[in-house]
């Protein structure tokens, strides 16, 4: 609807569409509840998006955490 029909529009039809917008943000929100199960942590948590780590950056870590298992290991031999 655009804001010139809205504007031509008599107060009784304003608060009849007011009513049903607010209605229909009530359903709305018990729709979301009733697919999320009512949890609304499984939303925002969801909605997070992951960070994606470089190849080079995932290489970088391995090879650090084998060289500290590596000390770990050469400290348990001696």
């Amino acid at each position: 609807m655009h804001m010139k029909e809205i504007l031509n529009l008599s107060v009784a039809k304003l608060k009849r569409l007011a009513a049903l917008k607010s209605k229909i943000e009530r359903l709305q929100s018990q729709l979301e509840a009733v697919v999320t199960n009512g949890s609304r942590a499984s939303v925002k948590k969801a909605g997070r998006k992951r960070r994606k780590m470089s190849a080079a950056a995932r290489r970088k870590i391995s090879l650090a955490a084998k060289a500290r298992w590596a000390k770990v290991r050469a400290r348990k031999s001696k």
